[in-house]
């Protein structure tokens, strides 16, 4: 079958497509694509996309990478599964380790999960039920950030504030203490994104001196909050939240399902708040009480997330009482190809300088980007590592921007979602000396196409060439 117009009559009358009002998609049906390479998803008639989005942020080295298909294909003629429970096997065993190693030992222990809501439904678990086997069962309220995301099932969605995600749901949910995000566009006239981070630290600190035996857990995204809008903040927000949650003895549960595996330039977003020239005791000291990973920890191949968790989380649920232990469980807990896949991305991160090649591909692409970022008609133009994003003035926007924009890339063979009001580019690692000002004078025909012609109806105007 060669028509995309087939494929989606097909995927209308039989899937529910996920982050989607079914009722307008068949006004905007999804694209069939039946092939991905490098960068690149071909839809069912030949024609091409740049994936801008690494396909939901979880793809880093482009599509159909055969390092990390091959381990995967070594693994299924091997051991595609076992429960975790009872079992165990290499593939989880080496990449906890793996993992463990990347934060000094700081976080020495991991427990499996499926997807990233899940992940932080464990990190919020296992901090509740970490304070009431310490004998400290008043701790059991959370504090999560205004604009945070952290997930769509029911404990995720209790930290999170995306109204269109949460409203629907909030009669079933738990209460959170909401503070102030540090988002750096708040910032004032004279004012930097430190200043705005020291006033929503003050918020927290406030909360905490009046709360904190009650407080099991804060919740963060490191750096940036990618839902928000890519709302980006000063690392020193980081640095003054970690030393909050010790002084008042209280965990820091990291969410870095979207800003890990070097997103933002670094493997772990949270390690560019550890202190610099201490002893590697207290550097260890300084890492998050629990880090959440998912998306691009697999490669963009399999379902898989994970919580890394400090050792003395971990010994709190030792005891001969069953009761007392983290009895979460799901039945692909720690699935043997998901693992293989990601001990593969780690294998190109020991192997290869991804995060240096990055570094400079991040500078040529900031670079060619320099036309869109100075169009009098965009503001806050910003970058965290490998995350690109500026927001359309309102007066400029218009109705639908987002969808608008997204039909006008498909034209311009571009796959691309703004979040409201907010463009952004999160790529496959896989930029060069090529491909970076291609992508950027597509961006840049994009927004000129949307907002030159802010009334057009061009839905099913096929994409230029």
């Amino acid at each position: 079958m060669t028509s995309n117009a087939e494929w989606q009559r097909r995927s209308l009358a039989s899937l529910w497509h996920p982050c989607t009002q079914m009722q307008r998609a068949a006004k905007v049906p999804p694209l069939p694509m039946v092939r991905g390479q490098g960068p690149w998803l071909f839809d069912a008639e030949g024609k091409r996309y740049f994936d801008a989005l690494s396909s939901w942020w979880v793809n880093l080295f482009g599509h159909a990478d055969a390092r990390i298909g091959a381990a995967i294909k070594d693994q299924l003629d091997t051991l595609p599964h076992v429960m975790l429970a009872g079992c165990t096997h290499a593939p989880a065993v080496e990449l906890a380790e793996r993992l463990s190693a990347r934060t000094g030992g700081a976080l020495g222990h991991a427990f499996f999960a499926s997807d990233g809501a899940s992940a932080v439904e464990i990190a919020l678990k296992m901090s509740f039920h970490h304070w009431r086997n310490r004998g400290l069962a008043d701790k059991q309220e959370f504090v999560c950030l205004k604009q945070g995301y952290h997930g769509e099932t029911l404990g995720a969605l209790a930290v999170t504030d995306v109204k269109v995600f949460r409203d629907a749901y909030d009669p079933m949910l738990m209460r959170a203490h909401q503070v102030s995000s540090p988002d750096a566009r708040q910032a004032g006239p004279g004012e930097t994104a430190a200043d705005v981070a020291a006033r929503a630290v003050a918020e927290v600190q406030a909360l905490f001196a009046q709360r904190a035996d009650r407080i099991a857990a804060v919740i963060v995204e490191p750096l940036v909050q990618g839902a928000a809008g890519m709302a980006m903040h000063d690392v020193s927000y980081l640095r003054a939240l970690r030393a909050l949650c010790t002084r008042f003895d209280v965990h820091l549960i990291a969410d870095e399902i979207a800003v890990g595996c070097g997103r933002t330039g670094t493997f772990f977003a949270s390690e560019q708040a550890l202190p610099t020239g201490v002893s590697d005791a207290e550097r260890r000291t300084a890492w998050p009480d629990f880090i959440t990973l998912s998306k691009g920890i697999s490669g963009g191949f399999l379902p898989l997330s994970l919580v890394l968790s400090t050792d003395a989380v971990y010994a709190a649920f030792l005891d001969e009482d069953v009761a007392r232990g983290f009895l979460h469980s799901h039945s692909y807990t720690g699935n043997a190809l998901a693992c293989r896949a990601a001990l593969a991305v780690l294998d190109r991160f020991d192997q290869e300088d991804v995060l240096g090649r990055n570094a400079a591909q991040a500078q040529g692409l900031s670079q060619a980007l320099a036309p869109v970022f100075n169009d009098p008609r965009v503001e806050h133009p910003r970058r965290c590592g490998m995350i690109w994003a500026f927001d359309v003035k309102a007066e400029h926007a218009g109705g639908n921007f987002a969808e608008r924009f997204h039909l006008a890339g498909r034209r311009h063979e571009l796959l691309i979602r703004p979040i409201g009001r907010t463009v952004y580019l999160m790529p496959p690692y896989v930029l060069d000396e090529a491909l970076s000002p291609w992508l950027a004078a597509r961006v840049q025909a994009t927004l000129a196409d949307v907002l030159d012609h802010p009334d057009a109806d061009r839905t099913h105007q096929p994409p230029t060439a």
